[in-house]
């Protein structure tokens, strides 16, 4: 009940910044971590066809930029915010915060694709109470939390 009222209250929150004085923000990309940057890269190009569109060799390790597309071209092409990979020294790092959410047309298969990806499941998907929505939580191989989301 209480992640039902936390959906509710970040949707509101959502629309009356659209409509009102930030109306000018939006979000430009989400940034996550892994110690093999590349690697990681590939897990979600496997699980969720999200291709590599830029890369960045820092002093400190590679960053990696990937969004969603069939080639490497219309994910170039996409408009949509991307995924930073970016380097962090471990991946011993014990941290219970979802870091991507994803919206999945198909739970079964992006489930099926998350496990033969690397990934795991940490919570079979769920009915989310009587609203239609299914929800289910996994970790890519480098344990970053993932929150699938098949709407209605």
């Amino acid at each position: 009940m209480i992640r039902l009222k936390e959906i509710v209250i970040a949707q509101a929150a959502g629309l009356l910044l659209a409509g009102g004085a930030h109306a000018q923000v939006s979000l430009d990309s989400v940034r996550i971590e892994a110690k093999d940057t590349v690697a990681l890269a590939k897990f979600y190009r496997e699980a969720f066809g999200m291709q590599e569109v830029n890369r960045i060799e820092n002093p400190g390790g590679t960053e990696v930029f990937v969004n969603f597309g069939a080639t490497v071209e219309a994910a170039k092409a996409n408009k949509s915010p991307q995924m930073i990979l970016f380097h962090r020294d471990s991946d011993d790092v014990k941290d219970p915060t979802t870091h991507v959410i994803f919206s999945v047309k198909d739970m079964t298969s992006a489930v099926a694709a998350v496990k033969a990806a690397g990934g795991t499941m940490t919570r079979d998907p769920r009915p989310f109470g009587k609203t239609g929505i299914v929800l289910g939580f996994a970790m890519d191989p480098v344990g970053n939390r993932i929150e699938l989301i098949q709407r209605p």
